[in-house]
């Protein structure tokens, strides 16, 4: 045995309890934490968030990792380096003087794209995700043999700040194998974990069954009633302390449903509420952030329901940083549960952050849509592939095939659509379909000779959480026009995550499109181009009016989904993704195209319909 791990072997874990008393140190010691993902702030914003979170009066910081994140692509390592340098972002929080608690999953939930896991790793028909299926723990075993030496220094034990790591994520709400819930905790344990590991599920006895492990800590996620889960948790698990390791003092928001707040006041007496018994409380989340790129997930339910870009999520440090009405209510009950006197928040940090002046910016319109996702490599085969058969991860495929449409009307129908699909028939467009309407089918008129047909789909997030987790995208049976299936497609992935000068390339065509609507008006779809000249580089709030559904990049950063139905109208613009000068403002609109981009001085994340239901999710 190595000094090493002899050293390892005789450090005691930082947290401990006993009849239901959590200690650290040996002192008795109580858990304010707060939920702040780095992959969800620019790098260089890691410092001021962390400042917040500090002046909020928490003493822990608490954090999801993103196997995706570090690893999109199966041909490359998993990167930890700059946006992506967990260990960094760690040591910051220590530096702050705050405890760190690191949820590695692999499963992470988060409204984050297909729930952490990248596509690639998990794609295999054959494999029982989230399941003791060495198929499955064969694939984390791989990812956890390069996440874990990032966290096992940076542990208690050896002068660093984590002090508690968890199993998996809310098991309890999804499966009941708890062969697998020893496999992830001994995981962890092989990988150099020492400090305390615990379990996250439901504040109920239906969800501990799943969830919990008879010989590891349990805590809870919760919105409310927390005293009525202590009161479970003294019955299910005597002698443990109540940990509610995600309160929900706020919500986050679908694509064309409202958007999602909690009252304050409300909001922070149920925070006391599981203080007042003695418990434990982290907020989720303290620090919502932004879904960059193609990061925002999906749920399901019935339809798919994606997530907008915004993951502000109502939170007390608003997505810009700004310290919100409840961000004040929450540090009153949080001093006043640990004693402490209500100082005032340093001043520089109850200044709003500073702001681009309001500016309009002109977008031309350069490359028709068709004629960008026409000029990717086609791939081709006798039925539709998938974006798992055509090794793509985010983004569109762009299916054609001749097909025989009867003469009159006829039905497009698409079987095992995910998610959207745009339909062309002979350059004509047609109309959209969803998951959940292609077996209603699109009504075209045919001629009854061969057609050219052409369907676009876009992956609008994968599946974060629930029984359709791990569900593939694209056109995963067939296309059938009425009874019909048509055959012979060919298929081109376009993959939005590649640097926008590679897109561009493609995109390098004249615009040669007609695209119609059925009645007559011109789409107007495809890149639209502008600049923004910047004297100083300040935060903005990106606007799209007139335009439809699409993508947004500033200079060659993608900054998120954009879509007229709302809640979300702004799209934050963090300052440190612009530079003095010209800054290029570039858009792929599928729908329809306007004239320009507002960039504003406020956030507009849409009018307030539901404010919070108590037990919501």
């Amino acid at each position: 045995m190595s000094t090493f791990a002899t050293l390892q072997d005789a450090a005691a874990p930082a947290l401990s309890y006993a009849d239901r008393q959590l200690f650290k140190n040996g002192e008795p010691h109580r858990i304010i934490a707060g939920a702040v993902h780095y992959f969800r702030i620019h790098p260089e914003q890691w410092q001021d968030r962390i400042d917040r979170l500090v002046a909020l009066g928490v003493n822990t910081l608490d954090t999801y990792v993103a196997w995706n994140f570090h690893q999109p692509h199966k041909d490359a390592a998993p990167d930890f380096t700059g946006w992506k340098d967990l260990a960094r972002f760690i040591t910051l929080a220590g530096d702050a003087g705050l405890d760190v608690i690191v949820r590695p999953g692999p499963y992470i939930c988060a409204e984050w794209d297909n729930g952490g896991f990248p596509a690639w790793a998990i794609s295999n028909p054959e494999m029982v995700l989230r399941s003791s299926d060495p198929l499955f723990t064969g694939a984390v075993e791989e990812w956890f043999a390069h996440l874990l030496p990032v966290i096992e220094p940076l542990q208690a034990c050896h002068g660093g700040p984590v002090i508690a790591v968890q199993i998996e994520n809310e098991y309890g709400s999804y499966g009941d194998d708890q062969a697998y819930l020893r496999w992830n905790r001994q995981a962890l344990i092989d990988g150099g974990i020492s400090e305390i590991l615990f379990t996250a599920d439901g504040g109920t006895d239906y969800f501990l069954d799943g969830g919990a492990l008879p010989d590891t800590w349990a805590t809870a996620t919760l919105g409310s009633r927390g005293q009525e889960a202590d009161e479970i948790w003294e019955r299910r698990r005597p002698g443990e302390p109540f940990f509610n390791v995600e309160f929900w003092n706020g919500w986050f928001d679908h694509w064309s449903e409202d958007h999602h707040t909690r009252a304050s006041v409300e909001a922070a007496a149920e925070a006391t509420k599981i203080l007042d018994v003695g418990g434990s409380i982290c907020l989720y989340m303290a620090h919502g952030g932004t879904n960059f790129g193609l990061g925002s997930g999906a749920n399901h339910d019935g339809v798919i329901q994606p997530t907008v870009t915004s993951y502000d999520s109502d939170a007390p440090i608003a997505e810009d940083g700004r310290l919100t009405e409840k961000f004040h209510a929450m540090r009153a009950a949080f001093h006043a549960a640990s004693g402490r006197e209500l100082t005032a928040v340093p001043e520089r940090l109850q200044r709003p952050a500073p702001t681009l002046p309001a500016a309009t910016v002109e977008l031309t319109h350069r490359t028709a849509l068709l004629d960008f996702v026409r000029a990717e490599h086609p791939v081709s085969s006798v039925k539709p592939l998938s974006f798992e058969q055509l090794g793509l991860d985010r983004g569109m495929v762009h299916y054609s095939a001749k097909a025989v449409l009867p003469s009159g009307e006829g039905t497009i129908k698409i079987r095992g659509l995910h998610d959207r699909a745009y339909i062309w028939v002979d350059n004509v467009f047609a109309g959209v379909l969803s998951d959940g309407t292609g077996e209603t089918g699109l009504t075209v008129t045919g001629a009854g000779v061969p057609a050219r047909l052409e369907i676009l789909v876009e992956n609008q997030g994968r599946i974060n959480y629930g029984p359709f987790f791990g569900q593939g995208k694209g056109i995963l049976d067939g296309v059938l026009v009425n009874q019909r299936y048509v055959f012979h497609w060919e298929q081109r992935a376009i993959d939005l995550d590649k640097p926008l000068a590679e897109l561009l390339e493609m995109a390098a065509t004249e615009a040669t499109e007609v695209a119609e609507v059925a009645d007559g008006p011109a789409l107007g779809t495809g890149f639209f181009h502008g600049e923004l000249d910047v004297d100083e580089p300040a935060d903005s709030y990106v606007a799209l009016p007139g335009f439809g559904k699409g993508l947004i990049w500033i200079n060659d950063f993608l900054l998120g989904r954009f879509w007229e139905v709302g809640p979300q109208i702004t799209l934050y613009l963090p300052a440190p993704l612009l530079k003095a000068g010209i800054n290029t403002v570039t858009v792929l609109e599928l729908e329809h195209g306007g004239t320009h981009a507002e960039f504003r001085t406020e956030p507009d994340l849409g009018a307030v319909g539901v404010t919070y239901v108590e037990d919501l999710g």
